[in-house]
């Protein structure tokens, strides 16, 4: 187990790490012509050791509060960096954000400046600037602030910003991250040093060895996670705790990371389940195109039963794979699984998935075809993970044990409560609602869940989210919602029938499933709200109900569905930033369809 330091903050391994190795590559970043460039782990002392003085030449102060408004990107983990070498705190702010969601953070916060990406989320803080007296500096990123703060802080000795580093304190407050905001307003989640020391060094020591595609190689790492969210934060600072060569990527879109996989080559990744949906999917649908979809699904019914035999193995309750299996599983490897393998960059073998529940064939399917996927959880008030799968024991379909130093108790309504170095210290500003979940330093997390007898956390719901029928039956809605997902056509789905008499379900489409659907059945395209009336296409969606009803009894099952044309988004207030769904607003803004739903 790893316990955070006793002296020192965050921004101490940047200038250790330059004096111990100055040459090694810690950071790949993309120059104007779109090639990756290698930063050194002296060259990126330089560039924070620069912009912390412009920052203090341009008023931060220690402990002084800046907001940050930007996709992920290096200038991003620059100032983070830069920031924590003299004292001051980040404050992330997801660049999708309402004004009014930006002015609750900016003013709950008491922040002081704040750095944006470009000229719109510029006038989004504008337009509430004058609520906030407080904030006195704006800097833009897409007018180079860096060699605007570089230059203005040249005249400051470089012992100036070091005094500022040898004052911080593990205990010392190094990011406010706000809550994606599900059930209200978002609560800032108040993270010290220690909290992203402990998590991020505990991470690192437990699966260090899958950092690599083969051992002795460099461990390299893209990140397309948000840095507005705790998840990506953490792979940030383990990456440079860690010696991971580090990249970033800021769009989640297939299109946009899959070319970057591919001239990056990381040799593992850190994601959401989407990702790997969409991988599968892709690889699915190209097999499709070129007339070998049932090659392809027998490929994936060997992987999977490939993977389960080698965790029965790791378990000891059989001996693995068998001979014809073996020789099936070599086949498809060249045919199918190293295809998959190339579409993330060819080098990846491990990687991590957090943020919801990854179906347990899906991890499987990707385990069998090269790729484990270590699936864990946590919160922001955890720091990012709780618990992981481990490297040599991973159990699919569960999101693992606790990492070193992380205790998972299950209170007696089934909700998870976790202890441990990285559960945060609170909420800013807010006693009431820290008390209502901090009890003797047991956090109380509101999932529910339950542990195995070999220690492993299954989750099974959220406390706020069950749903309890008209006729008193309690339903927990996320393992049929992800069954239903599961089906290629479907991109979301959520369940609905509180004070209902039976349970029910809104599902949408993913586009891209959809035209290649229409294409291999000769069907012409059709504007969404034909499209949604389409027998064919019920059809496919009524099996994905039928397949998530055999998880529940009758009286939990869906009795019936519809169809919508539009996705829900962020962009229209019904799913946060981390793509979760936002239950309340989207049954207010489809109140209509849910109440046919009962009406027919």
């Amino acid at each position: 187990m790893a316990t955070a330091p006793r002296v020192g903050g965050l921004a101490d391994v940047v200038f250790d790490h330059a004096d111990s190795e100055p040459d090694r590559v810690a950071l790949a970043r993309k120059d104007e012509a779109g090639h990756w460039q290698e930063v050194t782990s002296e060259q990126f002392r330089d560039e924070v050791m620069a912009l912390a003085k412009g920052l203090l030449a341009q008023g931060v102060r220690f402990g002084d509060r800046v907001g940050i408004m930007s996709r992920t990107r290096y200038e991003w983990t620059l100032f983070d960096f830069a920031l924590w070498s003299v004292g001051a705190q980040s404050v992330p702010l997801y660049p999708t954000s309402s004004a009014e969601q930006v002015f609750w953070m900016l003013h709950n916060a008491d922040v002081s400046a704040c750095l944006v990406e470009h000229e719109d989320h510029a006038m989004t803080v504008g337009s509430v600037i004058d609520r906030i007296p407080g904030l006195r500096k704006l800097w833009q990123l897409d007018r180079d602030p860096v060699a605007e703060l570089t230059a203005a802080g040249a005249h400051i000795e470089d012992d100036v910003v070091h005094r500022h580093r040898m004052a911080v304190t593990p205990d010392a407050i190094a990011t406010i991250i706000y809550t994606s905001g599900t059930t209200g307003r978002p609560k800032g989640c108040v993270i010290t040093h220690a909290n992203f020391m402990a998590e991020a060094d505990n991470v690192v020591m437990r699966h260090e060895t899958v950092f690599h595609s083969k051992p002795g190689d460099e461990a390299a790492t893209l990140l397309f996670l948000p840095l507005a969210h705790v998840f990506g934060r953490m792979v940030q600072v383990a990456a440079i705790r860690g010696r991971v060569k580090l990249a970033h990527q800021p769009e989640l879109a297939a299109r946009a990371l899959l070319p970057d996989l591919q001239t990056f080559r990381p040799t593992f990744i850190l994601a959401v389940p989407y990702i790997f949906e969409k991988v599968f999917a892709a690889a699915r649908r190209k097999a499709e195109a070129d007339g070998k979809v049932g090659p392809f699904d027998k490929a994936v019914e060997v992987a999977v039963r490939y993977a389960e035999a080698l965790e029965h193995k790791a378990f000891g309750t059989a001996s693995g794979p068998g001979a014809a299996l073996r020789m099936q599983h070599q086949l498809f490897d060249k045919l199918v699984y190293s295809k998959v393998r190339e579409a993330m960059g060819g080098r990846v073998r491990h990687a991590m998935s957090g943020g919801s529940a990854m179906e347990r064939r899906l991890g499987l399917f990707f385990a069998g075809a090269g790729v484990t996927i270590y699936e864990g959880y946590g919160l922001t008030e955890s720091t990012a993970a709780a618990t992981a799968n481990p490297p040599e024991r991973t159990r699919y379909g569960t999101v693992g044990i606790p990492i070193p130093g992380t205790t998972v108790h299950i209170a007696e309504d089934g909700e998870i409560w976790l202890h441990g170095g990285q559960i945060f210290q609170g909420y800013h500003n807010d006693p009431k609602a820290t008390d209502a979940v901090l009890h003797d330093g047991w956090f109380a997390t509101g999932d529910l869940g339950a542990l195995d007898e070999d220690g492993y956390l299954t989750i099974t719901g959220r406390k706020k989210e069950v749903l309890v029928t008209s006729g008193g039956k309690t339903v927990s809605p996320v393992a049929l919602e992800e069954r239903v997902r599961a089906h290629p056509l479907v991109a979301q789905c959520i369940v609905v029938g509180n004070d209902r008499p039976f349970i029910a379900a809104l599902v949408t489409l993913d586009p891209e499933a959809v035209t290649h659907w229409l294409a291999m059945r000769g069907k012409p395209e059709m504007p969404p709200s034909d499209l949604v009336r389409d027998p064919d296409l019920e059809t496919e969606v009524r099996r994905a109900v039928v397949a998530a009803n055999t998880l529940v009894s009758q009286a939990e099952s869906i009795r019936t569905f519809r169809i919508l044309a539009n996705q829900f988004s962020e962009e229209h207030g019904l799913l946060t930033p981390s793509l979760k769904l936002k239950r309340k607003a989207i049954e207010a803004a489809y109140s209509v369809e849910v109440d046919a739903l009962y009406h027919t």
